[in-house]
């Protein structure tokens, strides 16, 4: 399933985690990422770990120079575990090129304190959900099938995808296909829908994504 993040912030430099999280979900690179593999995610529950990862350790090159290499991150530091439902939650700390690597006292402070860290961002995420759940809503295929039950398999991915805010590039690489492919099954669905701007698909089938 393609990663979410919940919440970010920097110090002493600009925030770039938001750049980095998409180019991490938008061009597929969640999907060769084996850094948190030892944890077996989609396995049963497991207690917080303190993994530690150079950038020149990146799981592909693509992963290197994405995001570390062009924001100047030398080393992440994380506190992993595997949840219930056996999705990975991942509390990940970053060094820039001008705060050098992470000490030994950093790494020991951090392993002390990871069973506090994580429980307190589990109560967070758990408050956050029960406060701000968004009411529920039709399944974005459902409604896009009830106004053209011809659209097919191919073009209701797509749109599915566009209406949950991904980009052509990060269609492609989820679907397998080329960037070209998925523009035709995009201009094939909106043909039969009678649209001609992705803004029209939101105006009609969602909400455009802040």
């Amino acid at each position: 399933m393609p990663p979410e993040l919940h919440l970010s912030a920097s110090r002493g430099v600009e925030d770039a985690t938001q750049d980095c999280f998409r180019a991490y979900r938008d061009a597929g690179l969640y999907r060769q990422d084996r850094s948190f593999a030892r944890l077996r995610p989609g396995g049963p529950p497991s207690g917080p770990q303190v993994l530690r990862m150079h950038g020149d350790e990146a799981p592909s090159p693509a992963h290197r120079e994405l995001i570390y290499r062009r924001h100047r991150v030398v080393e992440r530091l994380s506190v992993a575990s595997v949840e219930p439902d056996g999705s990975l939650l991942a509390i990940n700390l970053y060094h820039h090129e001008y705060q050098g690597h992470f000490t030994p006292a950093e790494q020991d402070t951090l392993a002390m304190l990871a069973p506090l860290v994580r429980s307190s961002v589990q109560r967070h995420l758990a408050l956050a959900r029960r406060t701000h759940a968004p009411a529920p809503a039709a399944d974005p295929r459902q409604r896009l099938l009830q106004a053209c039950a011809a659209l097919t398999p191919r073009e209701l991915d797509v749109c599915e995808r566009l209406l949950r805010g991904w980009s052509h590039d990060g269609i492609a690489a989820d679907l397998g296909l080329t960037l070209s492919t998925v523009k035709t099954y995009r201009a094939r669905a909106f043909e039969r829908l009678g649209l001609h701007f992705r803004s029209e698909l939101f105006a009609r089938f969602g909400h455009s994504p802040h």
